[in-house]
Formats: C-alpha cells, sequence, structure tokens
C-alpha cells in the first residue's frame, strides 16, 4: 500500500491488519531473504494472561554464529496490544515464553499442564482440541505450508467436536515426537500422512 521502506512507519490509513501469523511469515520471509534459515512455529503464548497459554505464531531463525534456533516474537519486538512482563525478551523467548503445538502436546500428554487453559483469547475456545489443533498447523510450518489461524483441515473438525479417539491422539504423540527430534527427512514423511497434509480446499 505504500512503497516506502519497511522500516518508515506509515500513516494508519495505510497500514495493514494482521493476525500474529501475519507477522511471523512476514519476519520469516525477511530473514530467508536475508539469507538466515528461519521457520514459523504455532502455539501457544504464556506470556499474555497469567494462567493462560494463548494461540500465537512466532519465528525461530539461525544466525551465522548461533547453533540453536532463536525464537522471536516479531508482533511485539517494538511493543503490542498486549503489556508483557518485565524481564520477557520477544527476540530470544526463553523456554517456556511460548510452546509449540507440538511441545503443547507433549506436556498435556504428560500431565504437565492444564489442557483447559489453553486456547484462543477472547473466545470460548479453549480445551485440549486446541493443543491437537495448533500442533497440526504446527507441522504444517515445518514443512513450509503455513496456514491461517482458522483453517481447518484432516480431522481437525471431528478433533474440535470431540469425535476423535485414542487412535489420533497416537497420531499426535507420534507428530510431538518427530517434531522434537526436528529431522528434516521425518518432518516431511510424516507430513505426507493424509491427517496433517494440508489439502487443495479447505475445510474452513
Amino acid at each position: 500500500m505504500d512503497p516506502a521502506p519497511l522500516s518508515e512507519q506509515r500513516e494508519a490509513g495505510l497500514r495493514v491488519v494482521g493476525t500474529c501469523r501475519h507477522f511471523a511469515v512476514l519476519a520469516c520471509a525477511l530473514l530467508r531473504n536475508a539469507g538466515y534459515a528461519a521457520r514459523v512455529r504455532c502455539g501457544f503464548a504464556t506470556y499474555f494472561q497469567p494462567g493462560q497459554a494463548l494461540d500465537h505464531w512466532v519465528i525461530e531463525y539461525r544466525g551465522a554464529e548461533d547453533d540453536r534456533w532463536i525464537r522471536l516474537d516479531p508482533e511485539h519486538l517494538g511493543g503490542g496490544a498486549f503489556p508483557l512482563p518485565a524481564g520477557l525478551k520477544p527476540g530470544d523467548l526463553k523456554p517456556g515464553d511460548f510452546l509449540t503445538g507440538a511441545e503443547a502436546w507433549a506436556a498435556y500428554r504428560r500431565g504437565e499442564v492444564d489442557g483447559a487453559t489453553f486456547g484462543v483469547y477472547g473466545t470460548e475456545n479453549f480445551g485440549p482440541a486446541e493443543i491437537r489443533g495448533n500442533a497440526v498447523k504446527d507441522l504444517a510450518a515445518l514443512n513450509k505450508v503455513e496456514s491461517l489461524p482458522w483453517d481447518e483441515w484432516g480431522r481437525m473438525t471431528d478433533a474440535f467436536a470431540g469425535r476423535t479417539g485414542a487412535d489420533y491422539d497416537a497420531l499426535l504423540d507420534e507428530l510431538a515426537a518427530v517434531c522434537e527430534a526436528d529431522e528434516p527427512a521425518a518432518l516431511s514423511e510424516l507430513y505426507r500422512n493424509p491427517a496433517f497434509e494440508v489439502p487443495a480446499e479447505m475445510l474452513r
């Protein structure tokens, strides 16, 4: 909407409204264009509301000297709608500040978190089904398919309606383990499972 450099602030009428996913995808693209390894992650931020893990998208990148993925919240580098806790560093999130969908699922299955506290801010959409959905979206993002936050495919709709059972949860256990191992070939192979791969046409 404006040909000026992205570093220049726009007037309100020349700004585009977006979600955290838009911030993440744009930041990831800019980092990749600059030669950095970068990827989008879908999951839950624990730093917006005490006692809640809220649906959120961030990125991870590797600098030239880094031997780890650095987790960064591009939406809040310069402040944001939510006041952030003292000491939180959006440019280098600590373990536990943000849980990917896969990390949240693994923690839920181990009984380390209360699934009822995971969900979408300002809605009634809370519970383990939200973790299931974000786990699948996180796997897709690791395969460079960054869906919209409200997209549903595969068995997500049934999961949100409580119509999935132990077999689907076992698939998600495998997903969490593969995401934790972070081997590109295994991530790609698992993503081709029809329960996980984004189809040509979304359900919603």
